[in-house]
């Protein structure tokens, strides 16, 4: 099974810029469709973006707005989560996750990397 670990969290202005990155070793990134998940102060978990298994297709919560783009690099087993025009409300820990199956679940998380947006 494939193990994750995210990385580029930490403390921003207001209107600042973040680049995360979820690195995964055990197997082979390709054979997993990936997201990047959140979870803000006292909030439950939500969907932030997804990625299919070759980066053609992506999804983005509405509360991105256009902020955020997700991306993956198979060849390097790297999935990013680029971030901009960052809200104090997008402070949370973010989670990337992934899984090789069909669907809508995910079996495969990583520890999580705190963002914190100061306004």
């Amino acid at each position: 099974q494939v193990q994750l670990v995210e990385s580029g969290g930490g403390l921003v202005q207001a209107g600042g810029s973040l680049r995360l990155s979820c690195t995964a070793s055990g197997r082979p990134l390709s054979t997993y469709r990936m997201a990047w998940f959140r979870q803000g102060p006292g909030k439950e978990r939500e969907l932030v973006a997804t990625i299919n298994w070759v980066g053609s297709l992506r999804s983005y919560a509405s509360f991105v707005r256009g902020r955020f783009t997700i991306s993956r690099d198979n060849a390097k087993n790297m999935v990013y989560l680029q971030m901009s025009r960052l809200e104090p409300e997008d402070t949370a820990v973010y989670y990337c996750a992934g899984d090789q199956d069909v669907g809508k679940e995910y079996h495969y998380w990583g520890q999580g990397t705190q963002v914190t947006v100061s306004s």
